[in-house]
């Protein structure tokens, strides 16, 4: 059995969307899991056909139902006793639905949801794809359905969709005067009185420059569909966004419209356990007074209002520029350093002109890479100010497919606005409710997190730092890392400040406030403050790099923070949040990272990423491990042509070694060494480096000792990455360590130690096995030998070692003997006449030596010993 369903309390975009499914899915009975709204239990009154053809929800036996299909709803919540089928083995769901998606969804085998004003919409363009021809009383309800959840085409989620939806139904022979009837039906004398008290009670309060008004009224028994009252009151009063309370019969009875994209009503809804869609919601409360209702509205009202966007908000700045008399050839080289395709053309400082890379390429082509810019550049252009609002700069992109405005404040260029800007602000996740704490990486303010994760300490200086950067005439900006954690709800302490303006000065000027001190490095506009007790901020000036070849350091330059988010590795690191106090914690995602995150991706910025700097190659296997993330299709796609390329191979240095380290640091070392493996990475390091048999027989030798070490000490640490590192490294003779260390820079770092221990296992076995009569070796000589190097040492003795006798040996020293001593010390050897000396420690070495062996146990036998050796002396 097939079945076709909405949500409760359904409307005419639910009853729209059900007669168009019925069209697709011929054989399914059609029933609504709950009550419908007044205007459409009307509706089915005044027209009794189509009430034909539904089936009550309580009559259909859950058990025979093979295929759900669920339309205009995704809120598992909200369809009545057909939730218990979600999930259940054997019946296929099918989801068709306009509302984004909420904190719980329907999870569906096939589905169609996308942003349009209403889920009818999407059913009607199925229809006329399928070419399955729509009877005109069928398309009057579908046009009602559209009419409804679009407020007449007016509301601002309304798309060029609904439009045409609209359009072809009315061509069908929709009945637009029914439509209007059922949409706007008379009203009675109730309705009349309910309506004169809402419009006496209103209050209008702006939030974010959005102004809210609220109607608060009552009636004495159950009325239903008020909500045709707030569609009445906004026509009336010209209200964008309203948001009405009834209390009737011991509930509130709240509805919320809004004609702003700013103001999402689904938000107020949400918050009081009813649902809807950005611009009409409603909620139905029964365990709050009309009193509370309104203390609840007075708390939260502040917080669904987001801020109007204006071209301020979103620009990049500072933008690059060419001169007029710039050649063609020069302006191409400058497209490609700073990844853009069109740049402003200035002459004597102010923009004269645009110019695009398709416009270059073409003229270098025909010959003219000599050409001045002013020549081939577009002086016919349109800029914006500051304060011009998003919508007209959408228009301006969108609708005359500019490829790049330039705002302009007092003639001066101060910032510029791509079409990458705009679909970054249209394609935003505004799902998430600032109402509640963040579940997931899809947020807007990471302020909750910051508060629930960093110390109050750090919070306290975030908060101080950007109240400082703005009273100097800057903007700072947390980043990097710590921003992926908090997103992530992982605790971490590493922060990085990026400044649009003199990260230095700002440093310093923060540094006199707290009585920190402050270390610069101007070549690259960084500083590193440290405070007393050890914890330190890092801040750096917004720059752009680019690279003059593969592998080499990058060249720096000062930039705006979206290119210096650009030049991070991998889109879950170009995440930034502002510290500006009247944002503080909002997010900014350029690139796509709060998806990504989402969606558990590593992905590279741009195509040469892992060319640039192949040390990328490392950190995107390292984060992939270290997350559960898995890489994007281009991003492993590419990471196999760097590596394959030789890339990676033509990489040294101290960089690239501390990335592998860090790998085998954080990841299992298998786990790592196999991904390294799996890329063709580790004979890239050396072409001897390579995961045989003999090797994995070696690496598991030290997994296991690691594990025996941790085991039986559970206070001291072991760097198991050096054991990993001295596995892999085994096979290279000393002359190929040598040039292995140089080569990556660390001969007197890491690799003096690596060489060290190297060079100490091969002497500690040596030392054993002269000292071994058979295979037993005296705890004396065991405890002599062993008590002279580190733990890295013996332990990696103990890995390398296959003579069976050397391991209990070493392995005796840490049980048994590691923490042996004598029961006298140098005070009783003073009192029995033992000049101060090396004497000393050479006679208590002796001694336990003797004890060690078994020779003596007491402290009578103790001194009895050491009597007798100072007599043999004398």
């Amino acid at each position: 059995m097939e079945v076709i369903t909405t949500h409760v309390n359904s409307d005419f975009d639910a009853l729209g969307s059900m007669v168009a499914a019925k069209k697709l899915y011929p054989e399914a009975l059609l029933s609504f899991p709950g009550s419908q709204e007044k205007s459409l239990r009307n509706f089915f009154l005044a027209s009794s056909i189509y009430a034909a053809g539904f089936e009550s929800a309580k009559r259909i036996d859950l058990g025979k139902i093979t295929r759900l299909i669920i339309v205009d709803v995704g809120d598992p919540g909200r369809i009545g006793k057909f939730a218990e089928l979600l999930g259940k083995k054997g019946v296929e769901v099918h989801l068709y639905d306009h509302h984004p998606e909420g904190s719980e969804v329907i999870r569906a085998d096939f589905g169609k949801v996308e942003m349009v004003g209403a889920t009818t919409t999407l059913m009607v363009e199925l229809l006329l794809e399928k070419k399955i021809p729509i009877e005109p009383a069928e398309a009057t309800v579908m046009l009602l359905g559209i009419f409804e959840d679009t407020g007449k085409l007016t509301f601002s989620a309304t798309t060029p969709r609904d439009f045409y939806a609209a359009g072809k139904l009315l061509e069908m022979g929709a009945d637009l005067s029914a439509v209007t009837g059922f949409l706007e039906p008379e009203m009675t004398a109730e309705e009349v009185a309910l309506l004169d008290d809402l419009l006496k009670s209103m209050v209008t309060r702006a939030f974010n420059g959005v102004k809210v008004t609220t109607a608060v009224a009552s009636v004495s028994h159950y009325l239903g569909d008020v909500a045709a009252l707030a569609h009445k009151i906004c026509e009336i009063e010209n209200i964008d966004v309203l948001i009405m309370s009834v209390s009737m019969e011991g509930r509130v009875i709240l509805v919320a419209r809004s004609r702003l994209p700013e103001a999402d009503v689904s938000i107020i809804a949400k918050h009081f356990g009813g649902g809807g869609h950005r611009e009409a919601a409603s909620a139905a409360i029964r365990d709050l007074t009309p009193i509370q209702v309104e203390e609840e509205l007075e708390k939260i009202l502040p917080f669904f209002v987001k801020p109007k966007i204006t071209a301020r908000d979103i620009l990049s700045s500072p933008v690059k520029t060419v001169d007029v008399k710039a050649t063609l050839e020069g302006v191409r080289e400058s497209l490609n350093r700073y990844h853009v395709n069109a740049m402003p053309v200035l002459k004597e400082g102010k923009i004269a002109g645009i110019i695009t890379r398709m416009v270059v390429e073409r003229a270098i082509a025909h010959g003219l890479s000599g050409a001045p810019a002013e020549e081939y550049m577009t002086s016919e252009f349109s800029t914006v100010s500051p304060d011009t609002g998003f919508d007209t700069l959408r228009a301006l992109i969108v609708d005359k497919r500019l490829r790049f405005l330039p705002v302009v404040e007092e003639e001066t260029l101060i910032g510029a606005i791509t079409r990458t800007d705009i679909l970054e602000v249209l394609t935003r996740d505004e799902r998430m409710e600032p109402l509640s704490p963040p579940k997931s990486s899809t947020v807007r303010s990471a302020k909750r997190a910051m508060e629930e994760l960093l110390t109050p300490d750090v919070f306290g200086k975030l908060k101080a730092l950007g109240e400082l950067a703005v009273s100097e005439g800057m903007q700072a900006y947390l980043v990097g890392g710590l921003v992926r954690d908090l997103l992530l709800h992982r605790k971490n302490l590493d922060v990085d400040i990026v400044v649009e303006g003199d990260a230095i000065a700002l440093a310093k000027k923060a540094a006199g406030l707290w009585g920190a001190k402050v270390r610069e490095h101007r070549p690259f506009s960084t500083a590193k403050m440290t405070f007393k007790d050890g914890f330190s901020i890092d801040f750096a000036t917004a720059r752009t790099e680019y690279y003059k070849r593969p592998a080499a350091l990058p060249t720096v330059e000062e930039s705006s923070l979206k290119l210096d988010l650009y030049r991070r590795d991998f889109t879950i690191n170009t995440i930034a949040v502002r510290l500006e106090p009247s944002r503080f914690g909002d997010v900014i995602d350029f690139f796509g990272g709060l998806r990504d995150l989402k969606e558990g991706t590593v992905r590279i910025l741009h195509n040469l990423s892992f060319v640039d700097d192949p040390t990328r190659i490392l950190r995107a296997l390292r984060f992939s491990e270290r997350f559960g993330f898995r890489l994007g299709t281009q991003t492993e796609k590419l990471l196999k042509s760097a590596v394959s390329g030789g890339f990676l191979s033509r990489s040294r240095g101290r960089r690239l070694f501390r990335e592998w380290r860090s790998l085998l640091e954080e990841v299992e070392p298998m786990k790592g060494l196999n991904v390294l493996n799996k890329y063709g990475c580790l004979q890239s390091f050396h072409p001897r480096i390579v995961l045989n048999d003999k090797a994995l027989q070696k690496l598991s030798a030290v997994d296991e000792v690691v594990s025996w070490f941790s085991l039986l000490f559970l206070e001291r640490k072991v760097e198991a990455w050096k054991l990993v590192m001295l596995a892999l490294l085994e096979p290279l003779d000393d002359a190929e360590l040598d040039t292995f260390l140089r080569e990556f820079n660390i001969e007197n770092a890491e690799g003096e130690e690596l060489k060290k221990v190297w060079k100490e296992g091969n002497a500690l076995l040596l030392a054993l096995r002269t000292s071994k009569s058979g295979d037993f070796i005296p705890d004396s000589r065991i405890y002599g030998i062993c008590s002279a190097y580190g733990d890295i040492t013996l332990l990696w003795a103990m890995a390398k070692t296959r003579d069976e006798s050397k391991r209990k040996a070493l392995s005796r020293y840490y049980t048994r003997l590691v923490n042996a001593k004598t029961l006298l010390g140098g005070k009783d050897l003073g009192k029995m006449g033992v000049p101060p000396g090396p004497d000393y420690k050479k006679l208590l070495s002796e001694l336990l030596g003797a004890r060690l062996d078994g020779a003596i146990s007491t402290r009578e036998e103790e001194i009895a010993w050491v009597k007798k050796r100072l007599a043999s002396h004398n």
